[in-house]
């Protein structure tokens, strides 16, 4: 039997859905109060915590929607702050719990990008496939983090077709965070503004909005979230597979 991880309260269907998206940089490279100064100068929306098992987490809000400026999600913020700092950063997110992302960055140079569905990205269509994309990435994940030894088994936790009925994406990406060594309090992260369960509280953490922090943040914040629900980022995989590239009639999916 599987049960909901702390901070996965189920939905009324008996679900769980939780929705959120962070970005771990390599805390060895770039400290806390330097990433804050690129978080405000983009204008981001979200908090940040301490340096954790050697990673800084920053965490998005929305999780899964545009968090700063510049249609950044999540994904474009990591690629940013590997910039920024010429460091690794990761990206992961998780939407409803029935999709996770992972990307990573070292410096300008991107080293792959995995979705476990990328039927679930919005505006996909009847002819994206709904399958794990992108496992292949492992070995660069797992390398980047000083941990080539985790690459085949990230790999086949990353390759798994998961039971949408009985396990959450959650469970895989607390999976993937323990093999390669960062804070699994991440997948509590859909808690904030409340203390994370098994995480950090949450007056622990720099909380930014549009870039400002304390009231005036949260009021930027706001006015913000209604404008870049406008503008969502990029989708995740920007080329998925497709029924048709393996010709496969879609209508027999």
């Amino acid at each position: 039997m599987t049960l909901p991880l702390p901070g996965t309260p189920p939905e009324p269907d008996g679900h769980a859905g939780e929705t959120y998206g962070a970005v771990l940089v390599r805390a060895s490279d770039a400290d806390r109060a330097a990433v804050i100064d690129a978080l405000r100068a983009i204008r981001f929306s979200g908090w940040v915590a301490a340096p954790d098992d050697g990673w800084l987490p920053v965490i998005g809000e929305p999780g899964d929607g545009t968090v700063a400026a510049g249609r950044r999600g999540v994904l474009e913020v990591a690629a940013a702050l590997a910039e920024r700092f010429a460091t690794t950063a990761f990206a992961v997110r998780v939407r409803a719990d029935r999709q996770l992302v992972l990307a990573a960055w070292t410096s300008g140079t991107e080293l792959g990008r995995y979705s476990s569905d990328p039927s679930r990205d919005p505006g996909a269509d009847d002819e994206v496939l709904a399958e794990p994309h992108g496992a292949e990435h492992a070995d660069a994940f797992a390398i980047a983090v000083g941990r080539p030894e985790a690459a085949e088994k990230l790999a086949e936790l990353l390759g798994e077709e998961l039971d949408p009925d009985s396990v959450f994406e959650s469970e895989r990406l607390a999976g993937v965070l323990d093999l390669l060594g960062m804070p699994r309090w991440i997948v509590a992260a859909a808690a904030l503004p409340r203390d994370i369960p098994t995480g950090p509280r949450a007056r622990d953490l720099v909380r930014l909005g549009a870039g400002s922090p304390g009231a005036v943040g949260r009021l930027r914040g706001r006015a913000a979230a209604m404008a870049r629900r406008r503008m969502p980022p990029p989708p995740a995989i920007a080329d998925p597979p497709r029924a048709g590239d393996l010709g496969i009639d879609p209508w027999l999916l």
